[in-house]
């Protein structure tokens, strides 16, 4: 494969010998590249809405899972939760068009947001979680500026990082059957199906029903699968509500009806409410803990992700090396910090823009497309509160699945390989927190070792690691034992 630059061509180069590129380009042709890498404005806009329709059921999905309350008893609105998540996404998307020049989309991690909803705001206010956000994004830019990021990425074993993509799909997938009410607490057991041992009420269907079509529609190949199916049990939740099938006291986020006008002005309140300190009880290594994770959450995904999809934009060489990576990197990063300030949760290049290079986006243009429609959706907020938390509870179950797929990659037959892996997975559900899962993984992966006899295999950043997570799991024992309270 030929590697491709990302940088413009100069003057010469364009009116020099063996060059291709049309003379007279347009502004929008020199400043994005397109014509040097084999691309069109038409092309770029196509594969700008692809997208954005493959990736728009975040709108639906960040403001389902940051919909509980804060250790203070607060609850985010659903309408400012809408709002933040377009702005964030739109905001972080033109960033990487304009500077990054590259078809990348963000937007929330439902990673970092499952996190932030089930393990930080419980123990914080909602404006010291999106503190915590800003702290993550801005320990990722340094270790891109520094150089650590890639660094690291190589010092963790391969197996564990898929299993960690893994465990945050099976933690996903619980929060989605939670919120649907697929999944309860039960009385004689932990969890039971429904809240008596059955399904009970239409809307637990209608999330049934939803999740089946959109298998069934990735099953055929069927572009932009969970977005259609979303909007397919919106419009069948609607006229179920409408002609009084269900009770509107059953529905858990509200009935699906439109309130007022399908048009609005944004709703910005959460925008800056960002705090640092004022922890209380929680402690400077619970905060620390904190966010490790998130910087966990937010970053073993962004890399392959953006390697990923410009090795198949034909900008990376068959190194998998891509020029501009560093640049891309730190938007990624940078995203992190600009979700906590929006109140949206950290943003994330997402994997869904390989629809778009799919449909021949090659530049930052089809970023800007995408960004500029998150935008537009700033003004349709009432449209998009229509839509049934059981119904967008089934978009997680599938990303679970999606995430579930690593397990491929896992050499299952190597038990040094496959224990940590399995602990890693089956932890971070169970547990309902990611940090014990990757620190059950690295722990037993490097007590593996030892056993084996291979403790030079190990590497300095995995011994660290597990010293630090031993201390994670054993300092409650050690704080009673010395009487701290």
């Amino acid at each position: 494969m030929t590697q491709q630059s990302l940088e413009p061509k100069t003057a010469a180069e364009d009116a020099g010998t063996g060059s291709r590129v049309p003379a007279g380009r347009s502004w929008l042709d020199r400043y994005f590249h397109i014509s040097q890498r084999g691309s069109s404005i038409a092309r770029e806009v196509r594969g700008g809405v692809t997208t954005f329709m493959a990736m728009a059921y975040i709108l639906l999905l960040n403001p389902l899972i940051l919909s509980g309350k804060d250790a203070a008893g607060d609850t985010l609105g659903q309408k400012a939760l809408i709002t933040a998540t377009a702005f964030a996404a739109a905001f972080t998307t033109l960033l990487m068009g304009f500077v990054g020049k590259v078809p990348l989309a963000l937007a929330a991690g439902l990673s970092v947001s499952g996190v932030l909803s089930s393990q930080v705001a419980p123990q914080m206010t909602w404006p010291q979680a999106m503190g915590m956000c800003v702290m993550y994004g801005a320990v990722i830019m340094l270790l891109v500026v520094t150089g650590l990021r890639e660094m690291i990425m190589n010092a963790i074993p391969l197996a564990l990082k898929h299993a960690i993509t893994m465990g945050i799909g099976l933690f996903i997938a619980l929060i989605g059957l939670v919120k649907a009410g697929f999944v309860h607490q039960g009385k004689a057991t932990p969890v039971t199906l429904g809240p008596t041992g059955e399904l009970a009420g239409w809307p637990v269907l209608l999330f049934a029903a939803t999740l089946l079509l959109i298998f069934m529609l990735q099953a055929r190949g069927v572009p932009g699968a969970i977005l259609i199916g979303i909007v397919s049990g919106t419009l069948v939740a609607v006229v179920l509500n409408g002609l009084g099938v269900i009770d509107p006291k059953q529905w858990a986020s509200g009935a699906p009806e439109l309130h007022g006008s399908a048009v609005s002005m944004p709703d910005f309140s959460l925008f800056g409410h960002v705090e640092f300190g004022g922890w209380g009880e929680v402690g400077a290594m619970t905060v620390g803990m904190i966010v490790f994770t998130l910087v966990l959450a937010g970053f073993f995904d962004a890399m392959a992700t953006i390697i990923g999809v410009g090795t198949e934009a034909n900008l990376a060489d068959d190194k998998g090396r891509m020029p501009g990576l560093s640049k891309a990197l730190f938007i990624d990063g940078a995203g992190g910090a600009v979700g906590g300030v929006a109140g949206a949760s950290g943003q994330t290049v997402f994997v869904e823009s390989a629809t778009g290079v799919g449909e021949g986006a090659r530049t930052g243009l089809s970023a800007v497309v995408t960004g500029l429609f998150f935008a537009a959706c700033l003004f349709f907020t009432p449209l998009t509160a229509i839509v049934p938390g059981e119904v967008a509870a089934a978009a997680l179950v599938v990303i679970g699945a999606m995430m579930m797929m690593n397990a491929r990659h896992v050499d299952w037959a190597d038990r040094a390989t496959a224990i940590p892996v399995f602990l890693t997975v089956v932890i971070m559900p169970f547990t309902y927190s990611i940090t014990a899962g990757v620190a059950a993984g690295v722990i037993s992966y490097v007590a593996i070792k030892i056993a084996q006899g291979k403790a030079r295999e190990i590497g300095a950043f995995m011994w660290g690691l597990t010293a630090i997570f031993l201390v994670y799991f054993a300092l409650n024992p050690i704080e009673s034992w010395m009487g701290v309270h």
